[in-house]
């Protein structure tokens, strides 16, 4: 099995949420160019292919699941 390094010691991970489009982009060390790869759930993440690793992670509806996520806990301690 091929190896991929994911966050493997980074040193920094920088972070913006786009309000508007209710989106959270992370990038692992260094912006570098990468491919998107979406693996389900509304998550897509960055992979810098020539350095195999992943170099981010971009998370789309993130408050629209928090807001989600936090009605259900209070609906079951109802």
């Amino acid at each position: 099995m091929e190896t991929v390094r994911i966050l493997e010691h980074p040193e920094r991970i920088d972070w913006e949420y786009d309000e508007e489009a209710d989106v959270l982009y992370l990038t692992v060390g260094e912006a570098a160019p990468a491919v998107g790869i979406d693996i389900g759930e509304g998550v897509i993440l960055r992979y810098d292919e020539p350095r195999r690793e992943v170099v981010g992670l971009t998370i789309l509806g993130v408050r629209a699941r928090l807001l989600e996520r936090l009605h259900a806990v209070s609906d079951s301690h109802e």
